[in-house]
């Protein structure tokens, strides 16, 4: 892998043409890009008195039932929880890697946008098998997003097109990349959930420069109708995938009823903060270009993504 300054991975290409976009983006790439399977030690032991995430970013941080926890019952948390948003990070990059097949089918082979798109397509498999392992690694379940939810996903793939898709990807990536930022240098936090985090912010970064773009131009020309349509439809999926990413089962590793905890979690001003921090950037992105209209406001604020 080549080594690279992490704060130097955000980029912003404006109205860069697509075309040019897609080339910068296959340099990028071929120099900048990471292989978990050789540039992560799978094997070294976990650090004891280290969390799997920030303690301020979980779901229960500051409630009643959070104060009731013992500090190693938090820890042990908080490994379920970073589990949680591992694994629903990981069953949205197998809808996304999908959905950019199925472009790429009628796309130009010999076109950048094809090549870069099946790029992006081998980076997420290798983030897909990145975040499997890391889940192994810290000998949790693989929770996944509930079972109501993963079966949604299925309509996804059949509904979700176009610039609805691409503004989905935008959010779900954007999300997790604010998130992970903040983990690469927390000290607090297990080495491998950092170098994992540091791995994916540095990739994800083309891929939302990627999704930019793709909103912006399928999104030029669209009638009203066909307007309204992908802003519902960006609001329905995104509210699925924020509400997903702590699965309630994660409470049970302390003792906790998953009902009670979800609907502690739900009710949480430090977890509704959380989440409208990670939502900040994206969201304004959508506002930006007519994909956030005010009247899907109340779905976007049922996803906690918006204040």
């Amino acid at each position: 892998m080549t080594a690279t300054v992490l704060t130097g991975a955000r980029s912003e290409p404006g109205a860069e043409p697509g075309d040019a976009l897609a080339q910068r983006l296959l340099r990028s790439s071929a120099k900048q890009s990471y292989d978990p399977e050789v540039d992560i030690d799978w094997d070294a032991p976990l650090v004891e008195g280290l969390w799997g995430m920030q303690p301020e970013r979980m779901s229960l941080y500051g409630t009643p039932l959070w104060e009731r926890l013992t500090e190693e019952q938090r820890q042990t948390l908080s490994f379920h929880e970073v589990a949680s948003v591992a694994s629903v990070g990981l069953w949205f990059e197998l809808l996304l890697m999908q959905m950019m097949l199925r472009d790429a089918y009628d796309d130009d082979p010999t076109g950048a946008h094809m090549q870069y798109a099946l790029t992006e397509v081998a980076d997420e498999c290798r983030h897909s098998t990145m975040f499997g392992k890391a889940i192994g690694r810290f000998g949790v379940p693989p929770y996944g997003p509930q079972r109501r939810i993963h079966q949604l996903g299925r309509l996804f793939n059949y509904v979700v097109r176009g610039p609805s898709a691409y503004a989905s990807i935008l959010v779900a990536e954007e999300v997790l990349d604010t998130w992970q930022r903040e983990v690469v240098d927390d000290v607090r936090i297990q080495p491998v959930v950092r170098m994992v985090s540091r791995i994916h912010v540095l990739e994800e970064a083309r891929h939302m420069s990627f999704a930019r773009d793709e909103v912006r131009r399928q999104l030029a020309g669209l009638s009203g109708s066909k307007l309204l349509w992908h802003q519902t439809v960006t609001a329905q999926t995104c509210f699925m995938v924020a509400r997903a990413l702590v699965n309630p089962e994660i409470y049970r590793s302390v003792g906790i009823d998953p009902g009670v905890g979800r609907r502690a979690a739900l009710g949480n001003p430090h977890y509704r903060a959380t989440m409208q921090w990670m939502g900040e950037k994206p969201l304004a992105f959508l506002r930006e270009n007519g994909l956030l209209p005010r009247s899907q406001e109340k779905v976007w604020r049922a996803s906690l993504l918006l204040p």
